[in-house]
């Protein structure tokens, strides 16, 4: 599909190329501290070492948090703690740890992930990609809410995937439990990610937050884990030997542009709850702000938060 984009926020020149380091250059960020989750491998680590030269504090929430101490033994500027998305007390305890060590936070990137894995089970029963991409970083979004609105003016960026009107939140099945589909189920939680910034952005705009979601565009990393090679060759996406199709796939420093953009250009001061890709606003994501109310009273509901919103209605 052929990316449309609007204007206005778009002039700066960035785009499918660009790296982060281009995207970050000039920008001092020192004071200023981010989460990046999953920022130890694949996309997340490019983002965490491109934000990390520019001044600021990085903090790595990780599942495997000596993995990631590895990954970043050579980051200067970078805090690793522990988080498991698909656990809420994980997700409740990381939250209250980085609350009484931080009063604010600038930037929360979205971005650790999985995809089409198995049929998995986690929390009352949740499926693992909606529990992971979704409710976890909306669950987070909301118990680091008082940092975000403390920092005056924040960013949250949700990383999603390259949209497709097919997409689908299903609505009377969102666990899958009646027959697991690891596409579908994957779609879903992309779709959520977006439906999640474009509400997110609208609740917190009066408190200085705005939202973004970004596809980074395609790009091989530990993400593709539970495919197999056959799988990959049928879809197009390596050859027989393994090797990347020539010009499909960006290098995780392209695809991390977008994400830095999203959480730094001045150009998108204005602007909240946009889908984004290239370094750009995309046209191309849904504009159904019913589904995205729709999804976060459900995530409300399954996660039994709802700070963000509640600090809406009180400042209205």
């Amino acid at each position: 599909m052929a990316d449309r984009t609007t204007t206005g926020a778009n002039d700066d020149g960035f785009g499918a190329t660009s790296t982060a380091d281009d995207v970050l250059a000039g920008i001092d960020l020192s004071g200023r501290t981010v989460v990046v989750t999953g920022g130890y491998s694949g996309l997340g680590l490019a983002v965490t070492r491109a934000l990390a030269r520019t001044g600021a504090l990085v903090v790595v929430p990780a599942r495997r948090p000596d993995a990631a101490r590895r990954a970043l033994a050579d980051v200067k500027g970078v805090e690793v703690d522990k988080l498991d998305l698909a656990d809420l007390d994980s997700v409740r305890m990381f939250a209250e740890r980085f609350r009484r060590g931080h009063n604010t936070l600038d930037i929360l990137i979205a971005n650790a992930g999985i995809m089409a894995c198995p049929e998995t089970r986690v929390g009352p029963g949740w499926e693992a990609q909606f529990a992971t991409n979704h409710l976890g970083h909306y669950a987070l979004t909301n118990l680091l809410w008082p940092a975000l609105t403390a920092a005056g003016r924040a960013r949250v960026v949700a990383v999603a995937s390259g949209y497709n009107p097919d997409w689908s939140i299903r609505w009377d099945d969102v666990r899958f439990d009646r027959g697991y589909d690891k596409w579908a189920a994957y779609a879903q939680s992309k779709l959520a990610n977006i439906l999640f910034a474009r509400h997110l952005d609208k609740v917190g705009r009066a408190r200085g937050v705005h939202a973004f979601s970004v596809n980074p565009g395609w790009i091989l990393t530990s993400l593709q884990r539970h495919l197999t090679v056959g799988e990959m060759v049928a879809a197009g996406w390596i050859d027989a030997d393994g090797n990347p199709v020539p010009g499909l796939f960006r290098t995780p420093e392209q695809g991390a542009a977008s994400l830095v953009w999203a959480a730094t250009s001045p150009l998108l001061d204005d602007h909240g709850g946009d889908y984004c890709a290239d370094c750009r606003i995309s046209r191309d994501g849904p504009t159904d702000s019913g589904e995205a109310a729709r999804l976060w009273a459900l995530s409300a509901r399954l996660t039994d938060l709802d700070v963000a919103a509640d600090d809406s209605r009180q400042d209205g």
